[in-house]
């Protein structure tokens, strides 16, 4: 398993070994053993598996779960092919305000594991894209917040086109700014901590 870390401190994307031959492939994309070694973290405490389905076009997130409770995301593209962003919303952080992107895609299983306290969406670039999130705890709809994946300051560089479709909770999700004007962003250390980062 081969790791990389993205520009939004403690976000690692891993990129797993595709085992292929006549019968098919085989891969893991998740391993306890490389999420220790490359976040700190020594498990992962699956509190939740939810897959979703996307066409292309299809915009999900800026999305973040409110500190306390908190929540880490392992996310994995099974089938079709994503751009996906990620946001250190963690005030305090030495990334605070930053965002970086990567692709994934069926093919490669490439997956990323997103700490505590930062924000996630992705485009879908192709029909029947289906993304697997593995979550640290249980969806809770009042703990979740939206970041506007439209906010001209952070500037996400999103595929454009007439197609483009997103939920009415995302279209009309607030700035990074106006969410730092209602406190609600995540505290740095807390969120570490929640992370159960050494």
């Amino acid at each position: 398993m081969r790791a990389r870390q993205l520009n939004v401190e403690g976000v690692v994307e891993f990129s797993p070994r595709i085992h292929e031959d006549r019968r098919g492939s085989f891969v893991s994309p998740f391993t306890e053993e490389a999420l220790a070694a490359h976040t700190g973290r020594e498990s992962f405490p699956a509190g939740q598996l939810s897959y979703s389905t996307s066409q292309r076009g299809t915009v999900r997130g800026v999305h973040f779960t409110r500190c306390p409770p908190g929540m880490a995301k392992y996310v994995c593209c099974l089938a079709g092919e994503i751009q996906d962003f990620v946001v250190d919303l963690r005030k305090g952080s030495p990334t605070f305000g930053r965002w970086d992107t990567t692709r994934l895609s069926g093919a490669e299983m490439k997956a990323l594991y997103i700490p505590v306290g930062v924000g996630h969406a992705f485009a879908a670039l192709r029909d029947g894209t289906v993304m697997s999130y593995m979550m640290s705890g249980p969806y809770s709809p009042a703990d979740e917040l939206a970041l506007s994946p439209l906010d001209p300051e952070l500037g996400l560089p999103l595929p454009e086109g007439p197609d483009s479709v997103m939920s009415e909770r995302d279209r009309i999700a607030p700035t990074l700014k106006e969410l730092d004007a209602r406190g609600v962003l995540p505290d740095y250390a807390e969120a570490r901590r929640m992370d159960g980062a050494r």
